[in-house]
């Protein structure tokens, strides 16, 4: 179940906020990457805002072939929950971006995902990046997935420490905590990079947005100035000395596992159950209730290594 080599074919599923942005920037831009295709899903803002804003980050990156589609628009069975106060009304900071008039690729991502993922067992890493609707979904309406994908690298959760949403749950598992609990007990080969990890280890600090601008030029300055709402967030609500990136180091562990220096095996158990606890993620690595590991989740990460894969992104230059 753990990560033990470099993925080369992605399936991203995102639900396009500022920071997913930054992540779909990393994966476009990292050499000997093939982006199987790209599924949107309602989280951090609507789907038609989330289909836009990813639509955009393909636009200026040059990757027009990449497929990008619509999936769902909202949870299995509660209602909508967004991010405006992290991530702006439009998703990407309220800079004024012209993130309207582009369609996305023809056909539903849940279907094209199902097909892309059974096409090619065994070579697609999935990589969630948001509430896990679409994924849910597709488990139910292809079981087979669940054994035919690589991994499954999800930013959901927490593995140690406090929640970004609630005292005990991070954004994605609780805007959608139904799916996240269909996604763990699916048998998926689940890698889980909490929002622990973040802010632990891809927190970007000031001198450094200045040096991702400085070498990055206009894509630089795109993955910094959409991060408006977020400075606010992550300084002033979860105390922070910078702005956390937990979708773009998720990706990044995806295609280079040796950012992970320590990791888990682990029975990780989704509470969807109404109260104080719901979205959290129960982290059993004693596996006291006495269930299979059913995830590898992170521990630790290498915040070097990842800040050389974003500067590489955004300047060009090989890591």
């Amino acid at each position: 179940m753990p990560l033990n080599a470099p993925a080369t074919t992605l399936w991203i599923d995102t639900d396009t906020g500022s920071d997913d942005a930054v992540a779909l920037v990393i994966a476009f831009k990292h050499p000997g990457i093939e982006i199987a295709g790209i599924s949107v899903v309602a989280g951090n803002c609507s789907l038609d805002k989330a289909l836009q804003n990813a639509l955009y980050t393909r636009e200026i990156c040059g990757a027009e072939h990449v497929p990008v589609y619509a999936g769902l628009a909202v949870p299995l069975i509660r209602g909508p929950f967004h991010a405006e106060n992290v991530h702006g009304v439009d998703g990407m900071g309220d800079i004024g971006l012209p993130l309207y008039g582009r369609v996305p690729d023809e056909g539903h991502a849940i279907d094209k995902m199902i097909e892309a993922i059974l096409a090619r067992p065994g070579e697609i890493t999935l990589v969630t990046l948001g509430p896990l609707t679409n994924i849910a979904v597709a488990l139910a309406r292809e079981p087979r997935i669940a054994k035919a994908v690589k991994h499954c690298v999800i930013m959901g959760g927490i593995g140690d420490g406090p929640g970004n949403v609630t005292p005990a749950s991070e954004f994605n598992i609780y805007a959608d905590p139904d799916a996240a609990r269909m996604v763990f007990q699916s048998g998926m080969p689940i890698v889980m990079c909490g929002w622990d990890v973040s802010w632990r280890y891809a927190v970007v600090e000031p001198a450094d947005t200045d040096e991702l601008k400085r070498v990055g030029g206009k894509l630089g300055d795109f993955c910094v100035d959409i991060q408006r709402f977020l400075v606010e967030f992550a300084t002033k609500v979860s105390g922070l000395p910078g702005i956390d990136l937990p979708d773009p180091i998720t990706v990044a562990i995806a295609i280079d596992p040796s950012i992970v220096t320590k990791s888990s095996e682990a029975y990780v158990e989704v509470v969807n159950g109404d109260g104080p606890a719901l979205g959290q993620t129960i982290i059993d690595r004693k596996l006291h209730a006495g269930k299979p590991v059913n995830a590898t989740v992170v521990d630790v990460a290498s915040r070097e290594k990842f800040m050389a894969m974003l500067t590489a992104a955004v300047s060009g230059s090989p890591a």
